[in-house]
């Protein structure tokens, strides 16, 4: 069989076209190109970023803070960081400090620096002190008690360390924080002296300020700084007693002390108690009181009060015996009548009905509050001291209603300017004093002066405080290094003239008719007529301060009768005033140099102060020597030079300036010579 193929020979055949391969529209990148264009974009990205981002530099406090920042990309190089523009948040931690986390915002700027600083933590400091127990105060405030561990805050600190009987101590000291332990100790010293008390005998208590101690003499006893009263007491002998002066840590010896042996002992108790007490003539002090007294000597103890009947008790007692007064003071009284028109009033005594008038009571030798109500009538009220031995007589006329003109009267009334004024129902009164009455002067004429009218008369004498609100620039003065232009001094260095323009401004103030018709700074006339305020009549003054009753005889003195006068009755050139005043009252004080404040001393019988003593006073009147029974009026004389000056002051002390019934005169200043004011209570 022949082969159809034989080898090397080529046999043509039919064509037939192969399919059509798949073709891809994408573009195939070798791995290679790939490489390059991701090393091409982050070239571009890196040069992008580097020529957007800020260079920004973190400062840390301290240096060694391990540092995050949160929020966008960042490159770190050479203390440095890229970031571009916009808001981060940067967290800091480092051993020994607070973590620190903060928000900040990378600006525009180039180069931008940021400052952190880390706080530190607290340090642990121990706190001792020898002695323990002291009060640690940093900054005013309680710490603790050492001793004790506290967290401190880092840096200059000062601690004040504080223990009974010890001086306070001050340490100042860094504390490092970060945990670190440190301790602060102080050594307290003492804030007493040892006190050497060298008594004969020995063993003697010792009380120091009152308060009995732990120490027996010789001591020493432990005393704190300062000044101390140092009593040492022992059975059977006198307490001895002493301020002593202590430095802290320094000893003192006091001198020997030789303790008397104990006297006879006198307890003395009062009801009501403050009674005084004379021991011998000897003032002792007031109830209740315990005295020492001499033994086997009489000896006469005497108890005062005013307003009781003093106590009188003598006595002997033995070296080292006690003796005690327990007495019930028996109250002084005096009379007073009451009488009323129209009568039957009711009689009401400090808030109590005592009867109706007419009356006569006897009342306690102190000051009581009389208050008369009739129905259809206005009441009346005043103040009454009752006088022992010297009865008083009240006579009141009682206002009806329907009495228009006397409706708005008061008892009492207060000015605007603070001026309290009492409500007066004069009757005639007697001017001057009797030929044969020792002291008397020349223009002290016996006269009869009828009084018709009502009249308010000032509680007391004008102050410097009121007459400042009319003249701001008067000023009283001193008078020998004594001021006397304290607010509540009686206004002196004023004119009868500058006087006078202060009652017509007072009556301005309240709207009343003025009194006095002034011009040109004279006065011309006076309007009678009117209620204004002006300066008390001489014949107002004299029987404001010298009447006590129809039936009593006029007061000679402020006081009474006789020199010198009682106790602090009122104030007059006294003891306290011998090396300014050129005479005074032998042994009596009043312990006013110059004037006394306004109220200082008690009212009178009528309720009015100073009407004696403390200064004297401007009249209304004119002054002139009148005839012997011949009367001018109330409102004395038409005219004159000179006016009157009533009343003594703080620089009289003779008898002659003493009396109610001592007539002065002048027209200028004085630095004794004030004045008061008063009114008439109703339109004539």
């Amino acid at each position: 069989m022949v082969d159809e193929n034989p080898v090397g020979k080529i046999h043509p055949t039919t064509f037939k076209p192969s399919e059509p391969a798949a073709t891809s529209n994408r573009f195939r990148l070798s791995k290679r190109q790939l490489t390059l264009a991701t090393l091409l974009l982050v070239l571009v990205g890196g040069l992008w970023f580097s020529f957007t981002a800020k260079s920004v530099r973190f400062i840390f406090e301290p240096d060694s803070a391990e540092v995050v920042v949160s929020g966008g990309f960042e490159l770190t190089a050479l203390g440095y960081r890229l970031l571009r523009e916009g808001d981060y948040q940067v967290s800091a931690t480092a051993p020994g400090y607070s973590p620190l986390k903060r928000r900040l915002t990378v600006g525009s700027k180039r180069n931008q620096t940021f400052n952190f600083e880390l706080a530190k933590l607290p340090g642990r400091v121990g706190f001792n002190s020898e002695p323990p127990g002291a009060t640690i105060f940093r900054n005013g405030k309680e710490i603790g008690t050492t001793p004790f561990t506290a967290p401190i805050k880092a840096g200059q600190s000062t601690f004040r360390y504080s223990l009974d009987r010890y001086l306070d101590t001050e340490i100042s000291a860094v504390i490092e924080g970060r945990e670190i332990a440190q301790t602060l100790a102080a050594t307290l010293r003492p804030a007493w002296a040892e006190v050497t008390i060298p008594t004969t005998p020995t063993g003697a208590q010792v009380l120091i300020d009152g308060e009995v101690s732990n120490f027996l003499t010789p001591g020493p006893a432990e005393i704190l700084q300062g000044e101390h009263r140092v009593t040492v007491v022992l059975s059977g002998y006198e307490s001895w007693s002493d301020l002593v002066y202590v430095h802290p840590e320094e000893r003192l010896a006091l001198a020997p002390i030789q303790l008397k042996k104990a006297v006879a002992t006198v307890t003395v108790n009062s009801h009501p108690v403050g009674a005084s007490i004379t021991l011998d003539d000897k003032y002792e002090g007031i109830t209740p009181l315990k005295m020492s007294v001499s033994p086997d000597e009489p000896h006469r103890a005497r108890i005062s009060q005013v307003g009781y009947r003093p106590y009188e008790e003598s006595f002997t007692l033995r070296s080292g015996n006690t003796k005690t007064i327990s007495i019930q003071l028996e109250p002084l009284t005096g009379e007073v009548q009451i009488v009323t028109n129209p009568q039957e009033a009711e009689v009401w005594i400090d808030g109590k009905r005592n009867g109706d008038s007419d009356i006569t009571l006897t009342l306690t030798a102190l000051p009581h509050d009389i208050e008369l109500r009739l129905d259809g009538h206005a009441g009346y009220r005043t103040n009454i001291t009752p006088q022992p031995g010297f009865p008083q007589r009240l006579r009141v006329r009682l206002l009806t209603i329907e009495e228009a003109r006397f409706a708005k009267l008061k008892p009492t009334q207060t000015t605007k300017s603070g001026h309290e004024l009492v409500l007066m129902s004069p009757t005639s009164i007697t001017m001057g004093a009797s030929r044969r009455e020792p002291g008397r002067r020349a223009n002290e004429v016996l006269r009869t002066v009828d009084l018709g009218r009502l009249f308010y008369l000032s509680k007391h004498e004008v102050t410097n405080e009121q007459f400042a609100a009319f003249a701001p620039g008067h000023d009283s003065g001193e008078f020998q290094d004594q001021r006397i232009n304290k607010v509540n001094q009686p206004v002196t260095n004023v004119s009868w003239i500058e006087a006078v323009l202060y009652c017509n401004w007072l009556s301005q103030q309240e709207k009343l008719d003025p009194f006095y018709n002034i011009e040109f700074g004279k006065v011309v006339g006076f309007n009678q007529g009117a209620i204004g305020y002006r300066l008390p009549l001489e014949a107002e003054w004299a029987w404001a301060a010298r009447h006590l009753t129809d039936q009593s005889s006029l007061l000679r003195f402020p006081w009474g009768e006789k020199l010198p006068p009682p106790n602090r009755h009122g104030n007059y050139a006294d003891l306290s005033a011998q090396h300014v005043v050129g005479r005074i009252i032998f042994g009596y004080n009043d312990n006013h140099i110059v004037s006394a404040p306004i109220g200082t001393f008690e009212a009178n019988a009528k309720g009015i102060y100073d009407l004696g003593g403390n200064v004297s006073e401007w009249m209304h009147d004119y002054y002139v020597i009148p005839e012997p029974g011949i009367s001018l009026g109330a409102l004395g004389p038409a005219k004159g030079d000179y006016h009157v000056i009533r009343g003594s002051s703080w620089m009289h002390g003779t008898v002659t300036d003493l009396r109610l019934s001592f007539r002065d005169y002048g027209t200028e200043s004085r630095q004794d010579v004030g004045f008061r004011i008063a009114r008439f209570a109703e339109d004539s």
